[in-house]
């Protein structure tokens, strides 16, 4: 690890194993999709969307998390509840609709990125995602359940919701420029408000600060609140600003089978900290550095394998 403020830095399948120490409940809200995968001509499906990846991430690292979204009562829907289920999460009840579930195409590059095609509409019930964030100790919301409406503004309330009733509250704004709208960084700053810890990467930092250093990005969203900001930046690692001041970390040097869910896995990381070491968020010389490493382990056993399949705790643990 090395302290840089000048420095420019993004870093399976099994049930989450149990663990004894006490969990804080985690509720994330937002989108669950399906992703169809084009590897040139090859379509395969896998479960989706940031927040859903976000929620099977958290649970594998065997802490007690609910997602709250909107799934159809089709084949689709059904697979992405089993899968969010089998890694230890539960779906809301309030999730399920009588729409078709969502859909993403996924074209993957030469260099294992993917870039997005999106069949999505987004609502949520404002009652139920209340009386979720009421019963939650750490709130996360991000990517297109913020910024596509009517669904974005429900969810923000329940960001600044969980806020006011001090509960933790993660942010990571995803952004998918197709979808985001013109205000797209007024809704963002108005979700890092809400937050204690905020995770983007340079992509969002350049969608919603054009042309501005990463460390004044970081100094820019701290301001308006968060105590931890997090920016990844793929094979550069990752650069933090915190109460003790700037962090990097490398990357976990893997091969990349593609990138789809590596963000995902590194927020769940990073949620998984401040509930394992809440001196994460107020200050201990290595904690931030402890989970940026942790963070980076999580992304990159992601990104070495197909889809968005984040580690149990005990792979992380292995690599740690």
């Amino acid at each position: 690890m090395a302290h840089d403020a000048d420095a420019s830095v993004r870093p399976g399948t099994d049930a989450a194993p149990p663990h004894s120490a006490p969990r804080a409940a985690v509720l994330v809200i937002g989108e669950a999709l399906i992703d169809i995968v084009d590897r040139g001509g090859d379509a395969v499906e896998f479960v989706g969307g940031s927040p859903a990846n976000v929620a099977i991430g958290v649970a594998r690292q065997g802490i007690a998390t609910a997602l709250l979204t909107s799934i159809g009562r089709d084949d689709r829907g059904r697979r992405i509840a089993d899968q969010v289920e089998a890694s230890g999460a539960a779906v809301a009840d309030a999730s399920w609709t009588d729409a078709a579930t969502f859909t993403a195409r996924a074209r993957i590059q030469p260099d294992g990125s993917a870039e997005y095609d999106f069949d999505i509409s987004w609502t949520l019930d404002p009652g139920a995602v209340a009386a979720a964030a009421d019963a939650a100790s750490v709130v996360h919301s991000g990517s297109i359940a913020l910024f596509l409406q009517p669904g974005g503004e429900v969810a923000l309330a329940g960001l600044e919701r969980a806020a006011r009733a001090g509960a933790i509250v993660t942010v990571d704004p995803n952004i998918r420029p197709a979808l985001v709208g013109a205000d797209a960084r007024s809704v963002a700053e108005r979700a890092f408000a809400a937050a204690d810890l905020v995770k983007l990467s340079d992509e969002d930092a350049a969608a919603l600060y054009p042309d501005v250093s990463p460390g004044r990005v970081l100094r820019t969203i701290a301001a308006l609140g968060p105590r931890v900001v997090v920016m990844t930046r793929g094979s550069a690692g990752a650069l933090a600003l915190g109460p003790d001041g700037v962090t990097t970390a490398d990357p976990l040097r893997v091969e990349v089978a593609d990138t789809i869910g590596a963000g995902d896995a590194f927020m769940a990381s990073l949620i998984t900290s401040a509930v394992d070491e809440p001196q994460l968020l107020t200050g201990d010389g290595g904690a931030l550095e402890r989970a940026l490493r942790r963070a980076a382990v999580m992304a990159g056993v992601t990104v070495s394998r197909p889809g968005a399949d984040p580690p149990t705790r005990a792979e992380v643990d292995r690599l740690r």
